[in-house]
């Protein structure tokens, strides 16, 4: 036996369960707390969907239970809203020129349900008429009237991938 053996004397194994299930709940409640600031950081910056918060904080190695829990308690208190999150996406993305559909396609990306979306969308403050207007006449300087075909079919495809639809070029052309 080495003397190392009796200098640290054994305390009665009940006092160290009980410590170490106090050192791991105290552990734990640490970990939530970093976890959640560091969602809350998240958010300070932006507005972020829960799919979005979710797949960055797990990308830090937090685990998913945590995240989940963290999330919901987030949600329930009001700091973070898939709503608020869509809205505040329409405007970013109209205020860049990009139509509905394609701004329905990213917000579905980002984990935010389709009926959030569309009523997203359907803000009346944004007029997609208008901002479809605006781009085209940023991009094509000539509002000629006497197009060609190709030259009408290739303008067309260029709104249709910025996610304008066909109501949108009908006012245009």
């Amino acid at each position: 036996m080495s003397g190392w053996d009796n200098e640290w004397p054994e305390a009665p194994y009940s006092e160290s369960v009980a410590g170490a299930d106090a050192d791991q709940e105290h552990q734990r409640e640490h970990d939530r707390q970093g976890l959640r600031d560091g969602a809350l950081r998240l958010l300070a910056r932006r507005e972020h969907s829960c799919l979005e918060l979710s797949r960055k904080l797990l990308a830090k190695g937090w685990p998913q239970s945590r995240v989940d829990e963290v999330l919901d308690e987030l949600a329930a208190a009001g700091l973070q809203s898939d709503q608020r999150f869509a809205e505040s996406f329409v405007r970013q993305r109209a205020g860049r020129y990009y139509g509905p559909r394609r701004i329905r396609a990213e917000l579905e990306q980002r984990g935010v349900d389709s009926w959030q979306a569309v009523a997203a969308i359907e803000n009346p403050e944004i007029d997609f008429f208008e901002i479809a207007a605006k781009y085209y006449q940023r991009k094509y300087r000539n509002a000629d009237s006497a197009l060609s075909y190709a030259e009408r079919a290739r303008r067309s495809q260029a709104l249709y991938r910025r996610g304008f639809e066909s109501d949108h070029l009908r006012d245009l052309f």
